[in-house]
């Protein structure tokens, strides 16, 4: 089992960043890939940027340039470095574990982007 907890969500101007943790504990960490997801209300969830095992990113094309993701296999954390923030990006952000046959999610952080 793993257990995942996402961290440091919050209400920021447009243009503005955070950056976003997720601590996972429970099981070994570096066997999974890693993914940021976000839901706003009324939408479907919606991948935002993954990071293979071995640190490969990829990321949404509403997001490219902007965010970065990374991973710390050692301190067992997935992070999410957000810049430019648009209120589009405004969501519930997810953490997701995932290999063959499994996924695990995180609780969310919010993260509310407006002047």
């Amino acid at each position: 089992q793993v257990q995942l907890v996402e961290s440091g969500g919050g209400l920021v101007q447009p243009g503005g960043s955070l950056r976003l943790s997720c601590a996972a504990s429970g099981s070994s960490f570096s066997i999974y890939n890693m993914a940021w997801y976000r839901q706003a209300p009324g939408k479907q969830r919606e991948s935002v940027a993954s990071i293979t095992r071995d640190g490969s990113p990829v990321y949404a094309d509403s997001v490219k340039g902007r965010f970065t993701i990374s991973r710390d296999n050692a301190k067992n954390t997935v992070y999410l470095q957000m810049n430019s923030l648009k209120p589009e990006d405004s969501a519930v952000y997810y953490c997701n574990a995932f290999r063959t046959l499994r996924e695990y999610w995180g609780q969310g952080t919010q993260v509310t982007v407006s002047s």
